[in-house]
């Protein structure tokens, strides 16, 4: 099971990748950068907890893991590359509505929304999907150190 902790810093890194994402977009569409450092201010706080509970969500979704049992008998989970695509499908709907309304009541402009939202939709799931397929090369090392001996289990 994914810890919360994890979970966290899951969330706090992919706001960084995905704040200076909506930032430059914003800027890109609105040329003030003024209103696009708003616009990634005010999203750094609701996408963090937005993006907490999407994760623990799918911390309770079996969809898309494969069992793996070892050598000696212990089981665990291995996400399969369409999880990591459907995680990120479901966080782009959330994220990309939550974008859309920040950009809306900062420019006042429901185009530029719009366009900043919806540009975002692709810049954004293809930095998730890297973003997801690294957490779980950290993910997969954590779950093989035996928290108990803290040694590699074989």
């Amino acid at each position: 099971m994914v810890s919360r902790k994890i979970s966290f810093l899951k969330g706090v890194t992919w706001r960084i990748i995905g704040t200076a994402d909506t930032i430059f977009l914003s800027w890109l569409f609105t040329g003030d950068i003024s209103k696009a450092l708003k616009i990634g201010g005010i999203e750094l706080f609701t996408k963090i907890i937005l993006y907490y509970f999407h994760e623990r969500v799918w911390v309770l979704l079996k969809i898309g893991k494969r069992e793996i049992v070892s050598s000696n008998g212990i089981k665990h989970y291995q996400d399969r590359h369409r999880r990591s695509i459907a995680k990120g499908i479901s966080w782009r709907i959330f994220g990309t509505i939550d974008t859309i309304i920040i950009a809306f009541f900062v420019t006042g402009d429901y185009t530029k929304a719009f366009e900043i939202g919806f540009t975002e939709v692709f810049t954004k799931m293809f930095l998730y999907y890297l973003h997801e397929r690294v957490w779980l090369k950290i993910s997969a090392h954590k779950e093989i150190v035996n928290p108990v001996v803290n040694k590699v289990v074989s």
